[in-house]
């Protein structure tokens, strides 16, 4: 064996230069890192306040003034403070007003024409990034800068006639023919809140419009008045008031302010809003002319033309829906900024907007919204404990600021259809916010949470209780379940489907969901743990109907559990079941309540398959995944070989699923979502299942429960909802793909075209080229005719869904002389005489209002894809009740003209 010398000392050099590389390394990370000017002046002005507003403002005004003057950097650093931190607006205003002033220098030789002030500069760069937000429709970002316009015309730095004008533009989309909802509510609430903070001066000067645009929202408010009876958080059935006691509609409020500013010439409007600027002198025009603003137009809205209809002509795409927005008061006046005077509603909407912008940072929002007092008037909130004393004002509000917070906090989580953010966000603020302040949000919780339960049985949409009993089990869980049961035990004595007891109930379901139950039952005082209608005596697991030797067929339940344990093939098994069906056929008899001999085995291997992935939610995926073939021979038997209806075997599976995770509704709701995923039954068949099964869902596990009729819940409304989202995701996920391939094939052809006929992205080294004929009709390609005929079964399955839906709250809701479990209590609930006598209601009457609550649900839910299909989905849904005239067919029909947009 030889050595070569040369590579002896190879392996030292190696480890020397590594560790010189690594102490370069070392000393390179240890390097400081200097930001750019642009980026101190934007930093410097992003983080303007944070101590004290007012004497920072002048302090940051000279520093930037001083240094190198970097106009867009200056610019960016304002545009993001606004639409970033809102509360700050009013004093990024009176920055940019000490900027305006022109320079000393200036001053002395005012004959001279001199350059524009800093200020102007600022502000015209500042346009051409609101004029960016305007381009985009960035509604939000339009709305605050609108607050810094209005600021700054307060503040003479901007002509009250550019003003007036930018806030007459937005009252001019409201005039628009067939406006939308929702751009028409962002355009009048851009004129609102401009007029909230610039009405007073606009009404002072020489041409004053504010009389103008208050007539045109009220005009577009009044043209949207049905649509509102559909996202009311207090439900009047028999009324058609947009009126309610403890809450308000956004443009109605919004109104009502400016009529009475209007009224009183906007007097209230000075001391409402902090003007910071005002403390500086007056500008002289003859030196520092007021900055006109260009005049705009609101660009229309983009509307997506594909070109793609279902098989009937019908428009597949869907939009989401705007919908008028209620929000909460669970507060007086004296407690709560008062909703109906400037101050209030400022503070309400400068609130809802922190919220929603630091919705990435629930962490940030939550110390934000307790320092918000530091940004407000003083005397808008209560001085916190501890704070310095200060002069007794007879005009200060001493409104307080954590019962503030946590209104408007729970106000957007139930805004209906939908909240803006996901409710686990708005359940994690109020979290941040009570660890914060513990001694104080914690009351505010609590008081929230009792006045929420008093309004359970006055009205309050079933939607809201449904988020209402989640936000307080997640709250509980995260503060060790601690709450006073005790304050409810007398409602115990109240009927077991009341309001009151169904959140309770439901409530307690979410909190063994986060614990267990075991755990939660020891919360609870004596007579809710002796009251199975509060909580169950039993942990919510499986329950193996075969499992109980005693049973008949738990024999034949232990040969299929044995083969599937010894990860049979399926072959083996499927024809394992086949002998035990021939087997039950001898004895002639049908197995009370299965139907047939194919019910009974199929209720043997799926229940057997659910007992294998019984032990977790990954034993249950790979329990199904390795009989998938199964599965789909007991779903979809041979009619020729007597198998039977297909409808029937998917009812059947469904029927074993739910019997075996009886006594945990989670998990039916999983399985359910599961077997749909892998297509073993559709959507359509989980919606008539539960309409099937509605009303003895939660009883007997559907052995022996007695016939009553049908009635929705919150766990069935759960159920459906899963499906029709299945159903809908499965469009819009085809419909993508058809437009990516759509466009996939366009570019194709217009290379062709460019290359004279000849696709030179798909052409090969040395291949054959064939020139594309142009004008070939047959040029689509076999990935998009097979994308389309999938899109074309995935909308039919979706219309199918949709108007099974429709039809099972026809069957359950409006009477029908064919319908043996007609619900006679569909129309005695609606009329104004039934709902003053609820306190005497049964069970069967709560459980047709909660029905109808959750056919409301469904219509406002879902709006977009039944406008899409109205005449389809009206047809076929509303057959049964075509020529109705008994009430509860009225109150359907109209209920879906609203939501559809066929109300006259």
């Amino acid at each position: 064996m030889s050595y070569d010398r040369s590579h002896r000392g190879s392996g030292s050099h190696r480890r020397r230069h590594n560790r010189d590389r690594e102490e370069h390394d070392y000393h390179d990370r240890r390097r400081e890192i200097y930001d750019t000017p642009e980026q101190i002046i934007k930093n410097t002005i992003i983080k303007m306040g944070e101590v004290d507003p007012a004497q920072e403002v002048p302090r940051v005004a000279k520093q930037l003034c001083d240094g190198p003057v970097i106009v867009p950097a200056i610019s960016e650093g304002i545009r993001l403070g606004v639409i970033q931190q809102p509360y700050k607006i009013p004093y990024y205003a009176a920055l940019l007003r000490l900027l305006h002033d022109p320079a000393p220098s200036e001053t002395e030789t005012s004959a001279t024409p001199s350059a524009p002030s800093l200020g102007k500069q600022v502000l015209e760069d500042f346009w051409k990034g609101f004029q960016g937000y305007l381009d985009k429709l960035a509604w939000r970002d339009i709305r605050l800068c609108i607050h810094f316009f209005a600021h700054l015309m307060v503040a003479q730095v901007i002509s009250i006639e550019s003003m007036s004008a930018l806030l007459q533009s937005f009252a001019t989309v409201l005039d628009e023919f067939g406006v939308s909802y929702g751009r028409g509510k962002n355009a009048a609430l851009c004129a609102i809140e401009g007029l909230l903070i610039a009405g007073a001066v606009i009404k002072k000067s020489s041409s004053p419009n504010t009389g103008e645009i208050i007539k045109a929202i009220q005009s577009f408010n009044e043209s949207i008045t049905s649509s509102k009876l559909l996202v009311q958080p207090m439900v009047s059935l028999h009324s058609d008031s947009s009126i309610l006691e403890n809450a308000d509609e956004l443009l109605d409020n919004g109104l009502t302010v400016l009529k009475a500013l209007e009224a009183s010439d906007f007097l209230d409007a000075w001391n409402s809003v902090p003007q910071p600027y005002l403390d500086y002198p007056d500008l002289d025009p003859t030196i520092s002319s007021p900055f006109e603003l260009p005049s705009i137009l609101v660009p229309p809205e983009v509307i997506e033309l594909d070109g793609l209809a279902t098989d009937a002509g019908e428009d597949a795409q869907v939009k989401k829906e705007d919908w008028p927005e209620y929000f909460f008061y669970l507060f007086d006046n004296t407690v709560t900024p008062e909703s109906a005077s400037i101050s209030g509603f400022l503070i309400r909407s400068n609130i809802r907007d922190v919220i929603d912008i630091f919705e990435v940072n629930r962490k940030e929002c939550a110390r934000l919204l307790l320092e918000y007092p530091k940004w407000c008037v003083p005397g808008t909130f209560k001085p916190r404990s501890g704070a310095p004393p200060t002069e007794e004002d007879p005009n200060a509000k001493n409104w307080q600021l954590e019962s503030a917070v946590i209104e408007t906090i729970l106000g957007s989580l139930f805004l209906l259809a939908e909240p803006p953010h996901k409710a686990v966000y708005y359940f994690a603020l109020i979290t941040e916010l009570c660890k914060l302040s513990p001694s104080t949000v914690g009351p505010a919780v609590g008081k929230s949470i009792r006045k929420l339960y008093v309004l359970l049985g006055d009205g309050l949409d079933v939607e809201v209780c449904r988020r209402f009993a989640e936000w307080f089990a997640v709250h509980m869980s995260n503060f060790g379940f601690q709450w006073v049961w005790k304050e409810w035990v007398p409602d115990l004595a109240l009927v077991k489907d009341h309001p009151k007891r169904t959140f309770v109930r439901r409530a307690i379901v979410f909190e063994v969901r986060l614990s267990y139950h075991d755990r939660i039952l020891k919360t609870l005082p004596e007579p809710m743990q002796n009251d199975p209608n509060v909580i169950s005596n039993q942990q919510p697991g499986p329950e193996f109907e075969y499992e109980d030797p005693e049973n008949p067929y738990h024999d034949a339940a232990q040969s299929i559990l044995s083969l599937l344990r010894g990860r049979s093939r399926v072959e083996e098994i499927t024809s394992h079941l086949d002998t035990l069906s021939t087997s039950f056929e001898t004895t002639s008899i049908v197995p009370h309540p299965h139907t047939s001999i194919d019910a009974l085995v199929r209720s043997l291997a799926v229940q057997s398959l659910l007992s294998i992935g019984s032990r977790s939610f990954s034993h249950l995926l790979n329990a199904i995944e390795r009989y998938l073939p199964l599965l789909r021979s007991l779903a979809n038997p041979n009619p020729a070989q007597g198998g039977g209806d297909d409808t029937e075997a998917k009812r059947n599976i469904l029927d074993a699923a739910a019997i075996f995770w009886r006594r945990n509704q989670q998990m039916i709701g999983i399985v359910f979502d599961k077997l749909m995923q892998y297509q073993i039954v559709d959507p359509t068949d989980v919606v008539a299942w539960t309409f099937g099964n509605a009303g003895s869902i939660e009883e007997v596990g559907f052995r022996g429960a007695v016939m009553r009729p049908s009635s929705i819940g919150a766990f069935e409304w759960d159920l459906m909802k899963g499906a029709l989202d299945k159903a809908n995701g499965r469009v819009m996920v085809a419909r993508r793909k058809v437009a990516a391939l759509r466009k996939e094939q366009d570019d194709s052809i217009a290379r062709a075209k460019a290359s004279g006929g000849v696709d030179v992205a798909s052409m090969e080294v040395d291949a054959d080229v064939k020139p594309i004929k142009q004008d070939d009709p047959a040029a689509e390609s076999p990935q998009l005719t097979t994308a389309l005929k999938a899109f074309t079964s995935l909308t039919r399955e979706q219309k199918c869904a949709l108007s099974r839906t429709i039809e099972g709250f026809v069957s359950c809701l409006a009477l029908s002389p064919s319908d043996p479990h007609q619900n006679p209590w569909g129309q005695n609930v609606i009329t104004e005489q039934a709902w003053e006598r609820r306190l005497t209601w049964s069970d069967d009457d709560w459980r047709t209002w909660g029905t109808w609550g959750w056919y409301r649900h469904f219509c406002r839910m879902y709006a977009p894809y039944l406008r899409n299909y109205a005449t389809t989905l009206s047809t076929v849904g509303f057959a049964r009740i075509q020529d109705a005239t008994d009430p509860a067919a009225e109150l359907m029909r109209k209920t879906w003209d609203i939501a559809t947009g066929q109300e006259a």
